[in-house]
């Protein structure tokens, strides 16, 4: 149950990061979120080195978490962990390494943890409502960038909410939509198990905070002790490529990345707020 009277602490992707989920944790007692208003969008487990100890973070912290393709396929303990890569491609091959080193790792009971976790949460904060989900309305593993406004319109079409909180993509954005008169707000909460590509090591998160007669919806930054996630993976041999981009900022592929994303590629994101009124009107500072 969503206490109105808290701030709102979304993110996604601890992606078997024991330190960026340790450091999220540490920030939302910072900031005074209980845990039952920090919302994960799915991912806990995937690249690198403590998948079976960050889920238990996760677990322990008490959060509401959705099912994202990492949960969905170790929970059935499938052979790929379902993101939909081309045969081949750069993302495909990495996968090979990451993913059967995290199945081999997540024991029987985080398996069936999160063989129990829903595929959305659908709530209502402050006159608004809200429908948190992975990557797409019907499809868990689809990819959604900013600049794909015929994606991001027909995704949100699909959804009866005002504000749908997603992530996978693992670039944060929010992006305002105009739908058959009707004004949904579109937000990758981002993620904090590895960078967004842009050239820095910061994972990234959202706080959504009511203050008078609007929402604030907020893009933040999460500084951790990347270098000792770098370390760990590098110990295991399983994701170096990813071990890398935790600490250049850099993905090691950008097979996935529509061209605008592509090219932005080591341009660092900027932090920032979006207001929404209660008659939805929207403010960006």
């Amino acid at each position: 149950m969503i206490d109105p009277s808290c701030p709102l602490l979304v993110f996604g992707g601890p992606y078997s990061n024991l330190q960026a989920t340790i450091a999220m944790r540490e920030t939302a007692l910072m900031l005074k979120v209980p845990a039952c208003n920090v919302i994960c969008t799915g991912d806990v487990v995937a690249y690198a080195a403590n998948p079976e100890e960050t889920a238990d973070i996760i677990r322990n912290w008490g959060i509401q978490v959705v099912a994202g393709n990492c949960e969905e396929q170790l929970a059935e303990g499938a052979a790929d962990c379902g993101c939909g890569f081309d045969a081949g491609s750069a993302c495909d091959l990495l996968s090979r390494g990451w993913y059967p080193y995290a199945l081999e790792r997540v024991s029987l009971e985080t398996r069936s943890w999160m063989g129990s976790l829903p595929r959305s949460l659908g709530f209502t904060y402050h006159g608004f409502k809200f429908h948190t989900l992975h990557g797409g309305a019907r499809q868990t593993n689809r990819f959604v960038f900013a600049s794909e406004k015929e994606v991001l319109a027909d995704e949100a079409g699909e959804l009866d909410a005002d504000v749908i909180l997603a992530g996978h993509a693992g670039i944060p954005f929010i992006s305002r939509l105009e739908l058959d008169g009707s004004s949904k707000t579109w937000v990758n909460a981002g993620v904090i198990g590895v960078p967004a590509n842009d050239g820095t090591p910061d994972g990234w998160y959202t706080v959504v905070r009511p203050e008078a007669d609007e929402l604030r919806i907020s893009l933040k930054r999460l500084a951790y002790d990347h270098a000792a996630a770098a370390a760990a993976m590098r110990r295991s041999g399983h994701a170096n490529g990813y071990a890398r981009a935790i600490i250049t900022g850099i993905w090691p592929s950008h097979d996935i990345l529509p061209p605008q994303e592509s090219t932005a590629t080591g341009t660092r994101l900027r932090q920032r707020t979006v207001r929404l009124e209660r008659h939805l009107a929207a403010a960006v500072s």
